[in-house]
């Protein structure tokens, strides 16, 4: 309904019924900030060598020294990971200069883990691969769910929706941490990550729509997002003292089971109720939330017989006009705006990840570099959350990209001795380039016109996944090279820093409604006048 912020404006702005679906929904996203990045500590890759059936079984020792060749890694010298010196006989174990395979398995160092996915069932090597696919399986789930969740959502509703995808979550990342099998795992964890970004993108477009004006761009930055980031801060105090992957996965799963009572306080949204045709619980919701926000409601809210005529009317009228994802590559504006949107979200998904998943790389203390990632988001959110009020749209996503892409490259300049200012420019990457992707959501929607914003959403989201699922093998990269994750970083950020560049302003503007009002790229000045013209005269038609 056009109308209906008006009808409940006497609710009030921000009354008790507010505060307790801001906090409880923002609440929710604390298993979303875990789940996803766990792999960092389930899937880390502990030092190992070759296994050698003669010698005793623990890591290191002369004898281990003496049969294994020595390779260079990261400018440290260390037993090869994946050669062994061939026997030359049983008996004396005397060792030829040929080198084969650990032909009788690997020893793992139990230094910093007790046991991790890699260690289980021996990802090393020529199947040092399946580490970071694990991640690629996940976020192949993330782009499965974020395709069907909406359409889940708008079926059959936000509520039912946002705790279906809960449990799912919750149970099987349960099961997950009983897998027998690495195929019997990744199948839990790709239906984990359907349930992820469900949970997610459920719990925000209820927020969304159960809070007034005011507070959305509150709740969906400082709210949603920063409960994100305290399960993030979560996750290594978790592994920090359980140091099994099976119990460290359990542990962080059974959490989830403490948000079972949220049913019997968050309400369905009424705004979707109303597209059903269902006015009375409509009503009825409404009404529950005036009486706790200390509200006398009226006695007819939405005056159900004048509602239902207009949504009919409404839905007449819609239907001379059916747009489809082909329309987001009809106009030239359209196009580019779609085109460049897609580069940039691929850009910072890929980067965003990429960091997150090579703390481990750095040479130091994975589980408070860890920590340290995860309060460096807290920073950018509060950061982003005053540019959008006060600085241009075309200003703070540039800014972000492009400080972030150089402090990334700057990295590569850094001696291997100064450890500190590595990490410390890391982190300064890792900050930016959150506050740009929690930025990017708002400044995307704007830029879509009304017609097809949800689905320009949706190409860009998905799209995003090509950068999450490349993310792993950035920070496997990171174990044979230091640098070169950053140098592709911090590259490609500064590309998409250009390019966005090209992103018309929308601050403080009217959001576009019909395609032909789609503003042109920056770089396509002459035709701002003709497209002015075509918005004008569009504009005069409908009046």
């Amino acid at each position: 309904m056009r109308d209906y912020e008006e009808i409940i404006a006497f609710l009030g702005e921000w009354g008790p019924f507010q505060k307790l679906i801001y906090a409880l929904l923002s609440l929710s996203a604390i298993p979303n900030g875990y789940v996803g990045m766990a792999m960092v500590f389930l899937a880390d890759i502990p030092p190992h060598h070759c296994r050698l059936p003669f010698l005793n079984s623990s890591y290191g020792g002369l004898g281990y020294n003496l049969s294994i060749p020595t390779e260079e890694v990261k400018g440290e010298i260390i037993l090869s990971r994946c050669r062994r010196y061939t026997e030359q006989g049983d008996s004396d174990a005397v060792f030829r200069n040929d080198t084969e395979g650990c032909l009788d398995g690997w020893v793992f160092s139990n230094e910093r883990y007790v046991s991790t996915i890699v260690t289980e069932w021996n990802l090393v090597c020529d199947d040092a691969w399946k580490a970071p696919f694990t991640l690629t399986v996940f976020f192949l789930g993330v782009l499965a769910g974020s395709f069907c969740s909406g359409i889940i959502s708008d079926r059959y509703g936000r509520k039912l929706t946002f705790f279906i995808a809960m449990v799912m979550q919750t149970v099987f990342s349960v099961v997950q941490a009983t897998s027998n099998s690495y195929q019997m795992f990744c199948v839990l964890y790709f239906v984990a990550g359907m349930a992820y970004v469900s949970n997610y993108c459920a719990a925000f477009v209820l927020g969304s729509e159960l809070l007034s004006k005011s507070a959305r761009m509150s709740f969906g930055i400082l709210g949603i997002c920063s409960c994100f980031a305290i399960g993030y801060a979560i996750l290594p105090l978790f592994a920090y003292f359980i140091r099994s992957w099976r119990t460290l996965q359990l542990a962080l799963s059974l959490l989830g089971f403490l948000y079972i009572p949220l049913w019997w306080y968050v309400p369905e949204s009424p705004r979707w109720l109303i597209t059903q045709g269902r006015f009375l619980e409509a009503e009825a919701i409404i009404r529950a939330a005036a009486i706790k926000n200390g509200i006398t409601p009226p006695d007819d809210i939405f005056q159900l017989e004048h509602s239902a005529e207009e949504k009919a009317t409404e839905n007449d009228t819609g239907g001379q006009n059916k747009y489809t994802w082909l329309d987001l590559l009809k106009t030239e504006n359209i196009r580019n705006i779609t085109i460049l949107n897609i580069i940039i979200w691929i850009t910072l998904t890929m980067t965003y990840y990429g960091l997150s998943f090579n703390t481990p790389n750095l040479d130091g203390d994975p589980y408070l570099y860890c920590l340290f990632a995860a309060c460096t988001e807290f920073v950018a959110y509060i950061f982003i959350w005053f540019t959008t009020r006060y600085a241009p749209r075309r200003f703070t996503l540039p800014f972000t990209l492009l400080l972030g892409g150089t402090v990334l490259l700057l990295i590569t300049f850094v001696p291997e001795e100064l450890n500190a200012l590595t990490v410390a420019l890391a982190m300064t990457g890792k900050l930016v380039v959150t506050g740009a992707y929690a930025f990017v959501y708002f400044y995307t929607m704007e830029l879509f016109p009304t017609v097809v914003r949800n689905m320009g959403l949706g190409v860009t989201s998905m799209a995003a996944r090509i950068g999450s699922t490349v993310s792993p093998y950035l920070a496997y990269i990171g174990t044979y090279h230091k640098t070169a994750p950053y140098i592709l970083m911090g590259s490609i950020s500064l590309v998409s820093g250009v390019l966005s560049l090209l992103l018309p302003e929308t601050k403080d503007e009217e959001l576009p409604e019909l395609l032909s009002q789609v503003k042109p790229p920056r770089c396509f000045c002459q035709k701002e006048r003709r497209s002015q013209q075509i918005r004008t005269a569009d504009t005069q038609m409908h009046i």
